[in-house]
């Protein structure tokens, strides 16, 4: 009993600091958080409850800073975000993990230091494939989180723009993956409780992380985040090489 009430304090904690570094510096709280109840949870479990709870995160990071959020991108990305979770919902992926990973890893790369996207691909047809294809892999690797942050950050609109559209956009996402795993018949009320704790640990952790980002230059939060979504990859890299 002690040792799962250790490790159930644990993983609150760890949901109010990945939700101080995200709200901080834009992104990298929910691919850690993954990578930490992936050493504690039963596999089956980790996806769903991960989603939710991000859910939560995001939800209020978005709520918090609705006043940034770029509503076109948001317009764009949901249509094929619900057409993602839907070929999703009735797709068996057989593609091995470790290529998913290294796919999202080196788009990601590519996306933080190569050349800027054509304005086709940053437009509307553009937004809406990119909420499609990262809502389908996200109901099978949970880390798409660096790829739609990456490709929020090529429309360069500033680090709270960044901020709030991402959280809106990652809302969205993980409301139709909840919507998708409740379907196919997971059953998480036995986690209703630690979910619940671990979204109120990542309010608080939004709350003091957008208020950091307030003291944050510009020019120091573009580097940072693209250095920080490079550090994702590079895991990313290593988890599928292992």
């Amino acid at each position: 009993m002690n040792e799962l009430s250790g490790l159930f304090a644990a993983l609150v904690v760890c949901a109010g600091v990945t939700s101080l570094i995200t709200a901080t510096l834009g992104i990298g709280g929910g691919v850690t958080l993954l990578a930490i109840m992936a050493l504690v949870l039963p596999p089956q479990i980790i996806i769903p409850v991960h989603g939710i709870v991000q859910l939560g995160s995001n939800a209020g990071r978005a709520a918090m800073s609705w006043r940034h959020i770029d509503w076109r991108v948001i317009r764009d990305f949901l249509p094929g975000a619900v057409l993602g979770a839907g070929l999703g919902s009735f797709v068996i992926v057989t593609l091995p993990p470790r290529y998913i990973y290294l796919s999202i890893a080196v788009f990601t790369l590519y996306l933080c230091w190569g050349p800027q996207l054509p304005k086709l691909a940053l437009g509307s047809f553009g937004t809406a494939v990119a909420g499609a294809v990262t809502t389908f892999l996200t109901l099978f690797v949970g880390a798409t989180g660096p790829l739609v942050g990456a490709f929020i950050r090529q429309q360069d609109k500033g680090r709270f723009a960044t901020v709030a559209t991402f959280a809106t956009a990652m809302s969205a996402q993980h409301t139709l993956k909840a919507g998708v795993f409740q379907l196919a018949g997971f059953d998480l009320r036995p986690w209703v409780w630690l979910m619940a704790a671990m979204i109120l640990t990542g309010a608080l952790g939004t709350w003091i992380g957008l208020k950091l980002l307030r003291r944050f230059p510009e020019q120091h939060f573009q580097l940072t985040f693209r250095i920080v979504l490079s550090l994702l990859a590079a895991r990313l890299i290593w988890q599928a090489l292992q």
